[in-house]
């Protein structure tokens, strides 16, 4: 089994009126009821904007700290889930499903390094 990120990044900015995010929000609930009911879900969650972020670099030798996103960009990861299942086939699947939940957003799938320990 291998773990897989499941990453939604959305554009920055207000989100969608209730009207278009309260449908989305209970088709994704949904999804992550499968995923659990399916054993694959691991850890989800969503994110504040990228101004909410603080970086940390290391600068001629010392440690600086700077608020606000790595890279400025119209887009950010808005929220990710994380799941274990035997492969990318299945990780895909899994995606496939947010996507259509979200509707407006892509998911971007990707594997951790490594293979994932049983148990």
């Amino acid at each position: 089994m291998k773990y897989y990120l499941l990453a939604m990044h959305q554009p920055v900015g207000e989100p969608p009126p209730p009207e278009i995010l309260d449908p989305i929000m209970k088709d994704l609930a949904a999804v992550r009821e499968e995923m659990q009911a399916a054993g694959v879900w691991v850890f989800d969650g969503g994110l504040h904007g990228p101004e909410a972020s603080t970086v940390v670099r290391m600068r001629d030798g010392e440690v600086v700290t700077t608020d606000g996103p790595y890279a400025e960009g119209k887009e950010h990861l808005g929220g990710f889930t994380v799941i274990k299942v035997p492969d990318l086939d299945a990780a895909l699947m899994w995606a496939r499903k947010k996507a259509e939940a979200v509707r407006l957003l892509p998911v971007e799938v990707r594997p951790f390094q490594g293979e994932a320990e049983d148990g």
